[in-house]
């Protein structure tokens, strides 16, 4: 995409999140797992303070820009002069893990249509799949409570997310969480597959080939390793914004 003048009251490393926050929506965009101008991906600033970056809502994600995200604070009260508010919606879901977990710098929520088949159903994510087994012992169930707009549910979606990063949030959608957005957008894709190919072998006859849990307990383990590798989701994500690129052209 063309460069866009880094404003003179934004330090460089805040610069540098927004960029890559941007590209992160257009790629969401780019994979067709938007909602119209709905859910959300949020990312924490450096420092001690938990102000974390989010899109203006009312606008496209392929209309968000590094310079129109909003920079809110764990009230999701704007802490910079905008035209536009953010979802209240994504406040409950985005200031509870953004003010309780450190290991979680970008979350990432989104409810398509394989992902909001699997959240509805009781046994929710199978792992008999290849992305499915690496999920195994990975995801956290949060039963559904409505639209999130309230301070009180935060503590039960700590408490149905724990120590993972995925939380499947009961009949609506599922917000994942990872140390950087790199790798956030790695485990949202592979989540999304595993979705995918549950459904798709849902509606198909004939019983699976079930693995065991050894075998996806070996999944999960080893793609938890590579995640833990920077290079690997960098890799990954630079692949995917270069496609991107070549298909839609290179502007903001």
């Amino acid at each position: 995409m063309s460069p866009v003048t880094r404003p003179e009251n934004c330090p460089e490393a805040e610069w540098a999140l927004r960029e890559q926050l941007a590209y992160c929506y257009r790629l969401v965009d780019f994979s067709g797992w938007t909602e119209t101008i709905f859910n959300h991906i949020s990312a924490r600033l450096p420092g001690p303070t938990h102000h974390y970056l989010v899109n203006p809502f009312g606008l496209n994600y392929s209309e968000v820009t590094p310079a129109n995200l909003l920079k809110v604070d764990l009230d999701g009260h704007k802490l910079e002069v905008s035209e536009y508010d953010a979802n209240p919606a994504g406040f409950a879901l985005h200031s509870a893990v953004h003010g309780a977990r450190d290991d979680i710098h970008c979350l990432i929520h989104t409810h398509t249509t394989p992902i909001s088949a699997v959240a509805q159903k009781q046994n929710g994510f199978d792992h008999n799949n290849f992305y499915g087994a690496q999920l195994y012992g990975r995801v956290g169930y949060h039963a559904f409570e409505g639209i999130t707009l309230f301070a009180d549910e935060k503590a039960r979606m700590l408490d149905s997310l724990g120590n993972k990063h995925i939380l499947v949030l009961r009949n609506h959608g599922v917000a994942v969480g990872e140390s950087s957005i790199e790798k956030a957008f790695f485990l949202l894709w592979t989540v999304q597959r595993a979705a995918e190919i549950q459904c798709q072998a849902a509606a198909m006859g004939g019983e699976d080939v079930a693995l065991s849990d050894e075998i996806a307990q070996k999944c999960a383990d080893l793609t938890a390793m590579l995640i833990r590798e920077d290079d690997f989701a960098v890799k990954f994500f630079k692949a995917m914004v270069r496609k991107m690129h070549a298909e839609k052209g290179a502007s903001w």
